[in-house]
C-alpha cells in the first residue's frame, strides 16, 4: 500500500519542526550560509597539521590547476611523472603539457566511440536500448582512467607545457564538448543506419574516417594541434642553459621520461566491496576505453588494507601514488580536509549523511563512486606502524588546503578511495598473478566504470 502524505501528516511535521528551537536556529543560519560550511566542526579543523612522517623527496612546482575541465586524471598522471623527471634534470619548476594529452584523448575517444557504435549495433543492440542510451548520454566526456593514460602516452608521448600551452577550451571545455557530443550522436545515427543496411566494412571504415576528419578540425580549432616535433629549452637550478630537440613527443617520452617513469610498469588495484565482485579477481567494463586497438581498462580487485599498505610503502620508497576517489564526500573544501568527522550533519540537520550505507551499499544504491584523481605525496604512521593520514596533491590551484595540498585520514581512505596505481615492484606475486586471469566483463553502466574528472 502506498504511503500518502496527508495534510494532517504534513501539519504534524511542521509542528514538530517549529517546536524544536534548534531547527529554527539551523534554518536561520543555513538561509544565509553554505549548509556544508555550517556543519564544519571547529574542533576537527584545529587538529589539521600538514606534517608527515614520510614524504616524497621533492614535490612538483607549480601547483597545477585544471580550471573548468574534467582533466584531473591527466593532471594527476603528469604530476606523478614530473617528480622523478624534475629531480633527474635538476629543474626548479616544470609542467608537462596537459593540453597535449587532452588533444589526443579527444581525437582517440571520438574514434573509439564511433567504432563502439558499429560494434554494438552489430550485436543487435537497439538504439533505445540501455547500452546505446548510456553511451549516447555522454559520448566524449573529459574524464578518464589509468589504462587510458597508458594508451595515450605509449602512442603519442608527452611534451613540456611550454611547447604546447593551454587554450580557452582546455581550461573551459564545455562549449567544445557540446559540439562534439552533438556530432557524435549525429554520426551514431548514420553509422547505425549503415550497419542496418548491411553496408560493407570498407564503406563503414571510410565513413568513420570522413567523420574523424571533421572531428579533428573541430578539436584542432579549439585546442590547437601539437607540432610533430618541438624544441625544449630550459634552465637547471644552477641557471645553466640546456635544450632538447627538435624531437617528437613519443621519442621525448621514450628517451627522456620513460627511464625515470615507465607508465607500463604501473598497475591499477581497486577496492570494490560488493559481495558479487570477489577479491583476487580481474574486471573490465564494457565499451570503456579511448584508443581503438589499445589496452583494456582493467581492475585488479583487492582488500582495502592492501591498498593502504602498498600506497604507504610506495611513498616510503619516495614514489608518489596516483589514486581515484569520491572527492566530494565528507570534504571540507577551504581547509582541504577529507575526514569522516570534519562535519557534524546530525548536529545541524538531526540526521547523519553518507555513512548510513556501507561502502558496497553506496556503490549499489548510487550514493558514491570514483569521481576524481589526485596524488599521494606523504603519509604519517601511528605507533603501531599503521598509516593514519595522507598528503594529497590536487589540481585545483592553490586556494584549497595548504597551497593546493589536501589532508586525508585513513578512515576516509577506507570509505571513499576506490583505486590506486602502484609500481608492480611493490606488488606481491600472488596479486600480480591476478592480471593473468580472464577479466570479468561488467556492464558499461557499472559504477566501477566511472571516470575521474
Amino acid at each position: 500500500m502506498a504511503c500518502v502524505l496527508s495534510s494532517e501528516t504534513l501539519e504534524s511535521f511542521k509542528k514538530a519542526f517549529d517546536n524544536d528551537q534548534k531547527n529554527l536556529l539551523a534554518q536561520n543560519v543555513c538561509s544565509t550560509r553554505d549548509p556544508l560550511e555550517v556543519c564544519l566542526l571547529r574542533k576537527s579543523t584545529e587538529k589539521i597539521q600538514h606534517v608527515y612522517t614520510h614524504k616524497v623527496e621533492c614535490e612538483g612546482k607549480p601547483v597545477t590547476d585544471q580550471k573548468s575541465s574534467g582533466r584531473c586524471w591527466i593532471f594527476a598522471c603528469l604530476n606523478v611523472i614530473r617528480l622523478p623527471f624534475v629531480k633527474h634534470y635538476e629543474l626548479e619548476e616544470f609542467e608537462f603539457s596537459q593540453a597535449h594529452l587532452f588533444f589526443w584523448d579527444k581525437i582517440e575517444r571520438c574514434n573509439y566511440f564511433l567504432n563502439n557504435v558499429v560494434e554494438i549495433t552489430k550485436r543487435g543492440e537497439p538504439v533505445d536500448g540501455r547500452l546505446m542510451s548510456f553511451l549516447l548520454h555522454d559520448p566524449t566526456c573529459d574524464g578518464g582512467q589509468w589504462d587510458m593514460l597508458v594508451n595515450l602516452i605509449t602512442k603519442h608521448g608527452v611534451m613540456p607545457k611550454k611547447c604546447f600551452p593551454e587554450s580557452y577550451s582546455c581550461e573551459s571545455s564545455g562549449r567544445m564538448n557540446k559540439i562534439l557530443k552533438s556530432k557524435m550522436r549525429e554520426y551514431a545515427r548514420d553509422l547505425w543506419a549503415m550497419v542496418e543496411k548491411k553496408c560493407s566494412e570498407e564503406d563503414i571504415k571510410k565513413q568513420i574516417s570522413n567523420m574523424m576528419e571533421e572531428v579533428y578540425r573541430v578539436v584542432g580549432i579549439c585546442l590547437g594541434i601539437p607540432s610533430k616535433t618541438f624544441l625544449w629549452e630550459y634552465y637547471k637550478k644552477d641557471k645553466t642553459y640546456n635544450s632538447v630537440g627538435p624531437i617528437t613527443s613519443l621519442k621525448f617520452y621514450e628517451e627522456y621520461v620513460k627511464p625515470h617513469f615507465n607508465v607500463e610498469d604501473k598497475v591499477c588495484l581497486v577496492n570494490d566491496e560488493r559481495p558479487e565482485n570477489s577479491f583476487g579477481q580481474l574486471y573490465t567494463v564494457d565499451c570503456l576505453g579511448n584508443v581503438v586497438g589499445g589496452r583494456l581498462t582493467i581492475y585488479n580487485n583487492q582488500p582495502m588494507e592492501l591498498l593502504l599498505q602498498l600506497a604507504a610503502e610506495s611513498i616510503k620508497n619516495n614514489e608518489a601514488v596516483w589514486f581515484g576517489c569520491d572527492v566530494g564526500a565528507r570534504f571540507a573544501g577551504k581547509p582541504g580536509v577529507q575526514d569522516l568527522n570534519v562535519h557534524d550533519f546530525k548536529l545541524v540537520f538531526g540526521v547523519d549523511i553518507n555513512l548510513g550505507l556501507n561502502k558496497a551499499e553506496r556503490l549499489l544504491y548510487g550514493d558514491s563512486l570514483m569521481t576524481h584523481a589526485m596524488v599521494f605525496t606523504a603519509v604519517s604512521f601511528n605507533e603501531e606502524g599503521k598509516p593514519i593520514k595522507w598528503r594529497v596533491e590536487n589540481s585545483w590551484g592553490e586556494e584549497r588546503g595548504e597551497k593546493g595540498y589536501l589532508m586525508m585520514t585513513s578512515e576516509w581512505f577506507r570509505e571513499y578511495v576506490y583505486e590506486i596505481v602502484i609500481d608492480k615492484k611493490f606488488v606481491s606475486e600472488d596479486v600480480m598473478e591476478v592480471f593473468k586471469k580472464e577479466p570479468v566483463l561488467l556492464p558499461a553502466w557499472d559504477p566501477m566504470g566511472a571516470l575521474a574528472y
